[in-house]
């Protein structure tokens, strides 16, 4: 079987899987994706002292400051979780939870360590992609036939999506030198290059996820040490934002990869030339 043959297969596994899960792939998307603001939104409650004390120890913002941040933040999550799993304004809940994002990027010192920078602005990525899903619900009469030219909001929304996304694949890259290694950068690299220019997109967004999933599994286990150890929560922050980046690729095989992308460019040459 040649490597264009081995492609095809691929692809046509991909488009079954698309098949028999279009109903509850965008539902499942949504839920993964909004999974770190609802565990920080719950950990805010549980852990309201600490975090208060952090806030104001760390900026010295006084009592009141201090609570109000850990307030903001608890219900700016939930509340935005609720509006964007009910799909009730959800364009607002989007904005809501980017801010949320951008105030812990600096209350946190997040602007200064480039590993949780990158991984905030996929987390944000994901949001974006969220936020052109809302605007693509009412569907154009001329569904199917392709818009030539179009530049719309949304279609670069899509792309600063995908783009954004890949910054958490970076994140992951090994610089050893041991032969699996350099494999997995290799791949990893090419894939996120696919995603990002949109090209074979749905099934390199696939791939990704069902390899990022095995990595969250597998490195991230925060079930396995006890709750009393520091190690316990920073596994679990790192395992619920890694399930959102992998609900940010959930909405990209779902919805496509949009307008400014090759896939799209490929299928617009085939109109023109059908």
């Amino acid at each position: 079987m040649g490597q264009e043959d081995l492609m095809n297969t691929a692809e046509d596994v991909a488009d079954q899987f698309l098949r028999l899960t279009k109903h509850y792939l965008p539902h499942l998307a949504r839920l993964c994706l909004i999974s770190t603001f609802l565990e920080d939104g719950i950990r805010m409650w549980f852990q309201w002292n600490e975090q208060r004390d952090y806030i104001e120890a760390t900026w010295s913002c006084g009592y009141f400051l201090a609570t109000c941040f850990v307030l903001l933040n608890l219900i700016g999550q939930l509340g935005g979780c609720v509006l964007i799993l009910s799909r009730n304004f959800v364009q607002y809940a989007c904005f809501g939870l980017f801010g949320i994002i951008a105030l812990q990027t600096v209350a946190y010192s997040i602007l200064w360590d480039l590993k949780f920078l990158m991984r905030n602005l996929a987390l944000g990525g994901g949001l974006l992609l969220l936020l052109a899903e809302s605007r693509s619900e009412g569907k154009s009469m001329f569904a199917g036939v392709p818009s030539m030219g179009e530049s719309s909001p949304k279609q670069y929304m899509q792309l600063g999506g995908r783009v954004l996304l890949v910054l958490m694949f970076m994140t992951l890259l090994h610089f050893d030198s041991n032969f699996f290694s350099i494999l997995q950068n290799m791949v990893g690299t090419a894939l996120i290059i696919l995603v990002a220019i949109g090209f074979k997109t749905k099934l390199a967004a696939l791939t990704l996820v069902v390899w990022l999933l095995a990595i969250n599994v597998y490195f991230n286990a925060f079930w396995t040490v006890p709750a009393y150890k520091p190690m316990h929560d920073f596994l679990k922050y790192d395992f619920f934002q890694t399930t959102s980046v992998i609900g940010g690729l959930l909405l990209v095989v779902a919805l496509g990869p949009g307008g400014v992308s090759m896939d799209e460019k490929k299928k617009e040459c085939h109109f023109f030339l059908d």
